[in-house]
């Protein structure tokens, strides 16, 4: 049997990197309150790259990936049988991975959605936003670089996420006219 050919590792590598952040979050919940879950996700993440030839392209990515990463968490929780922490039954876990896998199917429809909330932004107010989250320097800092004052800019802000948060539910909850 050959090995996957270099498309097929580009796909994978694709359905991985955005599937990402729905993987930590699907372990984390796994692992409730445990610091190791991120340990353990890069520990899936090694082991869905270690199988990544078993993957079928057009298949669902994201239900294998959870599944492996499944097997990760409990192979973590069988080495660490020994420690006195809560551990949940199978069914719990079921359940839990169920809730998880809608939860993060949300999440990747708000990203969605957010980014193209973002596009329809004025771009001084998408400029603001970008600056307030993804930069480190202060709303003081944003202030005087644009020359306004910091409640102005607070003020501008609030309202920027305020249209921000009623796009999105557009977005997630179109009204019959919308559709």
């Amino acid at each position: 049997m050959e090995g996957p050919t270099p498309e097929h590792d580009a796909q994978f590598v694709a359905l991985l990197t955005e599937h990402q952040s729905a993987l930590r979050l699907f372990v984390a919940s796994l692992m409730p309150g445990n610091s190791q879950a991120s340990d353990v996700a890069q520990q899936a993440n090694a082991k869905i790259w270690q199988k990544h030839a078993d993957f079928q392209l057009g298949t669902n990515f994201k239900a294998w990936a959870f599944a492996i990463a499944r097997y990760e968490v409990l192979n973590f929780r069988k080495k660490q049988a020994r420690d006195a922490r809560l551990v949940f039954s199978e069914e719990l876990e079921d359940v839990f991975a169920e809730e998880v896998a809608e939860l993060s199917y949300d999440l990747e429809e708000r990203q969605l959605a957010l980014r193209g909330c973002l596009e329809g932004l004025k771009k001084n107010e998408r400029e603001l936003i970008l600056n307030r989250y993804y930069e480190e320097g202060t709303l003081a800092d944003y202030a005087n670089k644009v020359g306004r004052s910091k409640n102005g800019i607070k003020v501008t802000l609030h309202r920027v996420r305020n249209k921000l948060q009623t796009c999105i539910e557009k977005k997630l909850n179109p009204s019959p006219a919308e559709l």
